[in-house]
């Protein structure tokens, strides 16, 4: 009996579809995410030490990203999705059989370095499979459910780690890590790729990178949209690393505070969902998600109290969304051949603001609270969502 082409990219789109969002929720189910700033406090460092180290993980990406995605242009993707699980459960390891400054940093290039490998390799695999099957027009929907799906992933690891961290300590919250990690890279080698190499691989990735920075510099729209994912993503991806610290600083005990950052992503997960409807925006919606998540995150971080902790769950969610709408944007506006390099590029500045917002937050932190902080950085979100608001009222001018 022979299948019918739609019967054919039917079964090919749940393929595709069921292998992402089991690699996504795998890549995420990491024990170690709601506790290991604790880890850190706990082995004696400072919060320069720690923040340094957060610095330390952007910097491997920023030296990394980009020629790792021009790397995923020029060979298969889905070989270096299964490499990056791997380093990073190598860093894991590290961290709980040796923890110290040495091994912590250490840790965080690993991670650093295998999260490199996957970011823009992913999402260009998953378009273009998309695009293959006919199907590119439900890319928003799928990298919203496998937002969620990763989500769903933290929010287990954050339950499950209060639980296995009373019962084993951190090794037995980092062995459940180890082997998630692991997990994760034997799921990314079901994924399909049928990419034909293109003819600028055998140039190099030099060649692919200075090509892809050539499109940024000559196509407005293209700028326009690699700028917006750093604007989005920057901030809040800083903020979560603080979050635990900010819950205890509150006056929660430290076993609350894993039932708290789940409580948080689980707002974070439904924001995930909605990614779907929420195409449908456009760029003044997308400056009031914005504006509406900004003042979310202020008051929530001021109000130090349960309330509050809900209302940053709000503010998360709000991000989320808007950052998968930033890649949406993104996606649509690039070139196939270079699609893994420009998403890298747009990581990039998203790690260099992530960098500086590590830095800015050490500094702010030593002559102040957390709340006080997390309140602070409402404000670039306000002036994201006043930048769109501009744009979208100068082309609707005549």
């Amino acid at each position: 009996m022979t299948l019918s082409p739609a019967r054919v990219h039917a079964t090919g789109v749940r393929r595709l579809t069921r292998t992402l969002y089991g690699y996504a929720f795998l890549d995420d189910f990491v024990l170690l995410y709601p506790v290991y700033a604790l880890l850190f406090a706990d082995t004696g460092m400072s919060l320069w030490q720690i923040s340094s180290l957060f610095a330390l993980w952007s910097i491997t990406a920023v030296v990394l990203e980009v020629p790792s995605g021009a790397w995923a242009d020029s060979v298969s993707r889905r070989r270096l999705l299964w490499i990056g699980p791997l380093l990073t459960a190598a860093g894991f390891a590290l961290w709980v059989a040796v923890p110290s400054y040495a091994a912590f940093a250490a840790g965080f290039v690993l991670w650093g370095a295998g999260g490199a490998l996957g970011s823009g390799a992913l999402e260009a695999l998953v378009y273009d499979e998309s695009e293959r099957l006919g199907a590119a027009g439900r890319y928003a929907r799928v990298m919203g459910r496998a937002r969620a799906a990763r989500l769903v992933g933290t929010v287990a690891s954050i339950g499950l780690a209060g639980p296995v961290l009373a019962r084993g300590g951190y090794p037995a919250v980092g062995a459940v890590s180890v082997l998630a990690c692991v997990l994760a890279a034997v799921t990314a080698t079901r994924f399909p790729e049928h990419r034909v190499r293109p003819e600028s691989a055998d140039d190099g990735w030099a060649t692919t990178v200075r090509a892809g920075f050539a499109e940024v510099r000559g196509d407005r729209a293209v700028r326009g949209a690699v700028l917006l994912v750093p604007a989005v993503a920057a901030v809040w991806g800083a903020l979560d690393e603080y979050t635990p610290l900010l819950i205890r600083q509150i006056g929660f005990a430290e076993a609350t505070v894993p039932y708290l950052m789940m409580l948080i992503w689980a707002g974070v997960t439904v924001g995930g969902l909605l990614t779907g409807p929420a195409e449908r925006l456009g760029t003044a919606g997308l400056a009031v998600l914005l504006a509406g998540a900004a003042f979310a995150l202020a008051v929530g971080a001021l109000a130090r109290s349960l309330t509050g902790v809900v209302l940053l769950g709000l503010a998360f969610a709000g991000f989320q969304l808007a950052e998968v709408l930033a890649d949406v944007r993104l996606q649509h506006r690039i070139d196939d051949s270079r699609r893994a390099t420009l998403t890298s590029v747009a990581s990039l500045g998203t790690e260099l603001a992530t960098v500086a917002a590590f830095g800015v937050y050490a500094l702010l932190g030593t002559g102040m609270a957390h709340s006080t902080v997390f309140a602070v950085f409402a404000v670039p979100y306000l002036v994201t969502a006043v930048a769109l608001a501009r744009v979208r009222a100068a082309t609707a001018r005549p």
